[in-house]
């Protein structure tokens, strides 16, 4: 079977301002993986990339040896990118999950609402299924995002900053939600930016800077000396957050 990602040579830009240079590197399947880098790398870029939601300036992306399907790929978004006024509940944000599945012309039904309803009680979000989305906190608006996405049944997940700005209740269901994931077989691609939780939640790290710096085992990869390559200036720093 063709790898759940594949990126080659990958070249991306906003307004002709480089943020992505021939990055390329392949995901296997069954891993937990963590994209990290200094702010302005292009991590969010790159996942932007992969779900198709950006054009590429050169190169590809392939998921499972095909262009990228987006209704393959589960994706949770920053939260800063999501429209929290929209008037919806947690339940139909979470059925919009099951969209891919269904198609333009059927409409969900019971059985994409009990899809909903189980993945909310996934992330222990059940209880607030018919709570407005706007009046969740943030910690409780990812977990519903992440129900969303674990309606779609991906094998390939991508998630943009999933503990950025999270209770501590929510990062620990988050990342063990992910964990579960990769130990059913499944690949987990992560934006992370906490340097001192890296080598406890990722099997795999891509250490980017605009550039592809490393690639490979977290224990590999992750080390002093690819650190400071990565953050160049600011390397003295992200090797004390490393350290912490």
């Amino acid at each position: 079977m063709s790898a759940p990602l594949v990126v080659r040579g990958v070249s991306a830009a906003y307004r002709s301002e480089p943020v992505l240079w021939d990055v390329s590197f392949t995901i296997p399947e069954g891993r937990l993986v963590g994209i990290v880098g200094p702010n302005g790398a292009g991590k969010t870029t790159l996942l932007k990339v992969a779900m198709g939601l950006l054009r590429p300036a050169a190169g590809a992306v392939e998921v499972f040896g095909d262009p990228v399907d987006r209704s393959r790929v589960g994706y949770v978004p920053q939260r800063s990118s999501v429209d929290w006024d929209f008037p919806t509940d947690a339940r139909d944000v979470v059925e919009m999950g099951t969209y891919g599945r269904l198609g333009w012309l059927r409409r969900p039904g019971a059985a994409e609402r009990r899809t909903a309803e189980r993945c909310l009680d996934r992330v222990g979000m059940l209880d607030l299924a018919d709570r407005q989305i706007g009046e969740l906190s943030g910690g409780q608006q990812q977990r519903v995002f992440l129900a969303r996405a674990l309606a779609q049944d991906a094998r390939l997940y991508l998630a943009d900053e999933p503990f950025a700005g999270v209770d501590y209740v929510t990062e620990r269901i988050v990342v063990d939600i992910l964990r579960e994931l990769r130990d059913e077989g499944r690949s987990v691609v992560v934006v992370h930016h906490d340097l001192a939780t890296v080598a406890d939640y990722f099997d795999t790290v891509v250490l980017l800077n605009r550039e592809l710096v490393a690639v490979g085992p977290t224990a590999e990869v992750f080390t002093s000396e690819n650190i400071a390559r990565a953050y160049g200036g600011a390397a003295r720093r992200a090797e004390e957050m490393h350290r912490g």
